[in-house]
């Protein structure tokens, strides 16, 4: 399914959130959560580094968000810069969220970091296969806006 200018500008305002984890010295990732009525519901950056937490990337910090939204979340979107890694996949499907859309894939990501890179090691584990092993649907889309999306990380993983 092809995505809507409404998509493209939620995923744009990710990338701004990506922006914004990177100037305050954490990993250029943001995402936030769209209800249905095209409400934004919450936003998230990247805290890894700031947060001294393996566990802050953006889409977790945005599911722990979400938990205190009061929202059907199998109808709302997560939009993110960068497809969400394994672990963020698990707190997305565990969360209920219905739909992901994401700019930059894991595989370009991995082309950006390079291989054993320890600032972002990677399971190699694309979302849709996380999701799909799930008990119920989650759709997602992407990667789309990956110029954009790639010029967030420009010289970070060097």
């Amino acid at each position: 399914m092809p995505l809507t200018g409404e998509d493209e500008d939620f995923l744009r305002r990710a990338l701004e959130l990506a922006t914004e984890a990177r100037a305050s010295g954490n990993h250029p990732f943001g995402a936030l959560l769209v209800g249905a009525d095209g409400t934004v519901l919450a936003e998230a950056r990247n805290s890894v580094v700031t947060g001294r937490d393996a566990t802050g990337h953006a889409e977790t910090n945005l599911v722990r968000l979400a938990g205190q939204v009061d929202a059907d979340l199998s109808i709302c979107t997560l939009y993110t810069s960068t497809e969400p890694c394994a672990m963020c996949s698990g707190a997305i499907y565990w969360s209920g969220i219905g739909r992901v859309v994401f700019a930059l894939s894991e595989v370009d990501l991995l082309e950006l970091t390079g291989t054993g890179n320890p600032d972002n090691p990677t399971l190699a584990l694309p979302s849709r296969e996380v999701f799909a092993r799930g008990q119920r649907p989650v759709a997602v889309e992407g990667p789309a806006l990956v110029d954009d999306a790639r010029a967030v990380h420009d010289g970070f993983w060097t």
